[in-house]
């Protein structure tokens, strides 16, 4: 059995039908969930990550694509970005995959799988391949149409700590500030208040800067995330 038919396997046997229906309601969700806990689905698929090992690296992208595309159930899509993080595959993880790796956030466009793929998967291409994820990256940080993607473009570095390229944060941050084509969306402003929170506690006087130089077209909620841990 491969590992696509390994999840699906495991998921019929089924969850709990009342967490699934809140599940599905809280995260606003078209497709259903099967209803199990994040603990509960990562120790079901520990052991399938193990057994289906990809030696392949197309194989690989195209079980990921499968799960996402023909998904009947959002705990398919969980089990694609476990299948992306697995340590196996970290040598998988450069600007080749970016395009995947954007297919999958323009179709989930929900902050539960975008913030995984774009804080874990894109974080780390971008730490390791800095001269080829940067463009893409700052092109992500102005797209015409999704504010998934400008999400992304956001929250790249959330796990970069003192390895941030701080030219590169300011870029996009500037770019979906008040006055940008999505500035005034939630989960945009909402974003770029966590990159400077989480950046803060590397260098609390860099963000305070931004935070004075940007005052004008900073929203509220961005600027109270921005300086949340900051005296």
């Amino acid at each position: 059995m491969t590992y696509v038919g390994a999840v699906r396997a495991v998921l019929a046997e089924g969850g709990d039908p009342a967490r699934a229906a809140q599940q599905q309601a809280y995260m606003k969700s078209a497709l259903p969930f099967v209803g199990l806990g994040a603990p509960a689905l990562a120790a079901l698929l520990r052991p399938l990550l193990v057994e289906h090992r990809f030696v392949d690296r197309a194989q690989w992208e195209a079980a990921v694509l499968e799960l996402w595309d023909d998904a009947t159930h959002r705990e398919e899509w969980y089990a694609a970005v476990a299948l992306l993080r697995h340590r196996a595959y970290r040598p998988w993880l450069d600007a080749d995959l970016l395009p995947l790796l954007e297919q999958l956030v323009r179709a989930g466009a929900w902050w539960d799988v975008v913030d995984e793929v774009a804080g874990h998967v894109v974080g780390q291409v971008l730490l390791d391949h800095r001269a080829a994820t940067t463009p893409v990256v700052e092109r992500w940080s102005v797209d015409p149409d999704s504010l998934w993607v400008r999400r992304t473009a956001v929250l790249a570095q959330l796990r970069h700590g003192a390895a941030t390229d701080t030219d590169l944060l300011e870029r996009v941050l500037a770019a979906n500030l008040d006055g940008t084509a999505f500035g005034r969306e939630f989960f945009v402003r909402k974003a770029v208040g966590w990159a400077l929170r989480q950046h803060a506690r590397t260098d609390p006087e860099w963000v305070r800067a931004f935070v004075r130089t940007h005052d004008a077209r900073l929203s509220g909620l961005s600027r109270r995330e921005a300086l949340k841990h900051l005296a």
